[in-house]
């Protein structure tokens, strides 16, 4: 199974080598063009899973299995779309996967636990103000969304993706992803007003 490590020595550091090869390397099983392909990806996709995932280590875990996804999924790749684009979807998808799998675990968290949102919240007015809460305030709401709620607003509202890359990242197509916004937008907005009367 393949395991990226981020301090692994890569052999292949000939960057004259266009991506193509890489891929093309990657593809007949070459481990270190696969590893030289993840460095060039990972902050991205580290970025992307960022938007799902609630700690650091469930963010390394997250990265990690997309990458192994990726490297799984090469066999697949048929050079139709831009590398970038293909890991990007695919890592997309992964991080859907993960919301709706791990949807049940996070609702018995809160079950257990319905105030450790705010345990350590000040309401002070400068600190509701600051940036820290914001994104805080953020975390919790999208946290309260269903998988494909959440996806669509991470893509279109934090991302700024436009619904057509929306679509082509999703595979849905575009007048169902600007239903799916408009009614998770709806959704989003109840859930802020109810959070904000029991605070």
């Amino acid at each position: 199974m393949f395991y990226y490590d981020t301090n692994r020595t890569s052999y292949q550091v000939d960057t004259a080598i266009p991506e193509s090869e890489w891929v093309k390397r990657a593809k007949n099983g070459d481990e270190d063009a696969f590893v030289h392909l993840a460095k060039r990806y990972h902050s991205k996709i580290w970025n992307t899973a960022s938007r799902y995932a609630r700690s650091k280590p469930e963010l390394e875990d997250l990265t990690q299995d997309l990458l192994l996804k990726i490297w799984k999924g090469l066999p697949s790749y048929r050079a139709k779309a831009p590398f970038e684009h293909w890991v990007m979807t695919l890592t997309v998808r992964g991080c859907y996967d993960f919301l709706r799998k791990n949807r049940k675990r996070r609702e018995s968290e809160q079950l257990l636990d319905p105030t450790s949102h705010f345990q350590a919240t000040d309401t002070s007015a400068a600190r509701i103000q600051s940036q820290a809460e914001a994104s805080e305030l953020v975390a919790i709401l999208l946290d309260e969304l269903e998988a494909k709620d959440r996806t669509i607003i991470t893509l279109l509202d934090l991302e700024e993706k436009s619904i057509r890359e929306t679509a082509e990242l999703t595979g849905w197509s575009e007048s169902n992803v600007k239903v799916r916004a408009h009614r998770a937008r709806k959704k989003l907005k109840l859930i802020y007003e109810s959070l904000k009367n029991e605070l």
